[in-house]
């Protein structure tokens, strides 16, 4: 919660309104719990601007995690590789983060921390858009194709499904956010992307044709999944040394999941002052999401930890990371309630 504005000097003329304003910060403070001075703190490192995070921010401001006895509170932290910097350094305890990050850090041997949930994954919303004169797949053999990150990802995925692979395309790893302009100006010849970046990219060439989404990807078929959802990752010391204290945060967090899914209104208005946005815009964008939360949560994190596999074997034959590690030994689940 944001705290109450103090204004020194100002005074009060009546006495009622006085009571009157005593009794109002009385109902506002037993609304949601405030945090004790013995309150353990275990902040979470989380993005602004990603709808993913929003059931977890759902459960900060509704008090979920101060009922369970622990102060959580939003540190804005904008890369996934930062967040997981961040963590590595126990600036905060956890975070929720693109598992590309995680397993880079694993392939190096980062064993501060455990990945535990998925809360959140947004398939379909990951796309390839080509040029005016671009139909299929086929026709991008030897065209200028930008993408990077998890869209390069997705890229593979629909050449794949096609019998071609990246090296039958000009690759060109290109910031998402520069996508847009390079292919209204021809510089590249298709371009695949994240929302919102993808709306823009193809508002960027119109008439243009929508090569396929992560949904058309043989991932996607396996796995159900996008390209590169993201996981909930937390410090090893804080698991290791207080799991019960763990999971609370776990307990926490799937409350939040639980009430998003339920009152989405009230969850856009709840959080919207995180992302500086109307709370219809993050009505839009939880409604194109999915959260996940308590509910067959056992089989849910059974398929995120084949796909973290399956990601981690296809970083490393495509030379992104020096090794593939075994994603299984930096998964810890037993903390959390049953």
């Amino acid at each position: 919660m944001n705290e109450v504005d103090r204004m020194p000097g100002l005074r009060l003329q009546l006495v009622g309104m006085a009571i009157g304003a005593m009794a109002a910060v009385g109902v506002w403070a037993s609304a949601a719990p405030q945090a004790r001075a013995d309150m353990p703190k275990l902040d979470i490192g989380i993005s602004t601007t990603w709808w993913g995070h929003i059931p977890i921010m759902v459960a900060i401001d509704k008090g979920y995690f101060k009922e369970l006895g622990v102060d959580v509170e939003v540190q804005p932290i904008g890369s996934s590789s930062d967040r997981i910097r961040a963590v590595t350094a126990g600036s905060v305890a956890w975070s929720n983060l693109g598992r590309i990050a995680a397993i880079s850090e694993m392939s190096r041997g980062n064993e501060s921390f455990y990945f535990f949930a998925n809360v959140d994954d947004s398939p379909g919303n990951e796309g390839c858009w080509a040029r005016p004169g671009i139909n299929s797949l086929a026709d991008l053999k030897g065209k200028k194709v930008a993408a990077n990150s998890s869209a390069e990802i997705t890229l593979s995925g629909l050449l794949e499904g096609a019998g071609m692979s990246i090296k039958d395309v000009d690759f060109v790893n290109l910031p998402g956010g520069e996508m847009a302009a390079a292919i209204a100006k021809g510089d590249v010849d298709a371009a695949c992307v994240w929302e919102p970046l993808f709306t823009a990219v193809r508002d960027a060439a119109p008439g243009g044709t929508l090569l396929g989404t992560d949904k058309d990807t043989v991932g996607y078929k396996k796995f159900g999944t996008m390209a590169s959802p993201d996981v909930v990752i937390i410090s090893r010391k804080v698991a290791d040394e207080q799991p019960e204290l763990a999971g609370k945060l776990a307990e926490a967090m799937f409350k939040g999941v639980a009430y998003t899914n339920a009152n989405p209104e009230d969850a856009a208005e709840t959080v919207a002052h995180y992302f500086r946005k109307p709370p219809e815009v993050v009505l839009a964008a939880i409604k194109s999401f999915q959260y996940f939360g308590k509910d067959g949560w056992e089989k849910h994190m059974e398929l995120h930890s084949g796909q973290m596999q399956y990601l981690a074997n296809w970083l490393h034959a495509n030379g992104k990371i020096p090794s593939a590690p075994d994603t299984k030994k930096w998964e810890k689940t037993n903390f959390i309630p049953k």
